[in-house]
């Protein structure tokens, strides 16, 4: 099927990594606890346009050369990093500011807030450079080498992997923003919860900032 070999246990693999907890996930689930079911499945849907940037990216080859270049490897690498420290950062600071207590009704968030909602998905996925890595050495398993239409089976493969990513995603968002309705009507876990959740994006960030290319 255009290059593609061993289809069912693609899906399989796929399925089992989008369970793994990471940084994507983590947003989702926080952004789902803290302002319903409506901005997590918006984050959801960011943070897929930001894999499908990335499987677009890796199907024209510009993930190869990020992936064989030192010097792009670190700049996205950084650029990524201290995205992640500055939106922890603002998570932690969002009390200060004078953020909204975290309640059912949140759910009903501007549409601005909506916006920024996706954007933050898709930025914390786009720019993390170990999903670069991730889409060049576990796609090209399940594509035929010997064929012509490498490209096309990559990006197919690709947008597969995205699109059940994404639909596991909007169940986690569901299911995330039922147990924040039930447990986030009090304020007080409301700022708890975003303190905890700056404090690991804090760590994602310093913690991508020191990894090694391997």
């Amino acid at each position: 099927m255009l290059g593609i070999h061993h289809f069912a246990l693609f899906l399989l693999a796929g399925l089992l990594l989008n369970l793994t907890p990471g940084a994507d996930m983590l947003f989702i689930v926080s952004r789902s606890a803290a302002r319903g079911a409506r901005a997590g499945a918006v984050a959801a849907l960011g943070v897929g346009a930001g894999c499908l940037v990335h499987v677009t990216a890796a199907a024209a080859g510009l993930s190869a050369l990020i992936a064989a270049s030192a010097t792009a490897f670190a700049v996205v690498k950084w650029l990524g990093a201290a995205y992640l420290v500055w939106l922890g950062a603002g998570l932690l600071l969002a009390r200060r500011a004078g953020a909204a207590p975290v309640v059912e009704g949140a759910a009903r968030a501007p549409e601005q807030t909506l916006r920024a909602i996706f954007l933050q998905g898709m930025l914390t996925n786009v720019l993390n450079p170990k999903i670069v890595l991730f889409f060049l050495a576990f796609l090209p398993q399940f594509v035929d080498s010997t064929g012509g239409a490498q490209g096309w089976a990559f990006l197919l493969l690709g947008v597969v992997f995205d699109i059940n990513g994404t639909l596991f995603n909007l169940g986690v968002a569901w299911l995330a923003a039922r147990t924040g309705a039930r447990l986030g009507r009090a304020q007080a876990l409301g700022a708890w919860l975003r303190r905890a959740t700056g404090l690991v994006f804090v760590g994602l960030g310093l913690r991508l900032a020191l990894a090694a290319r391997n």
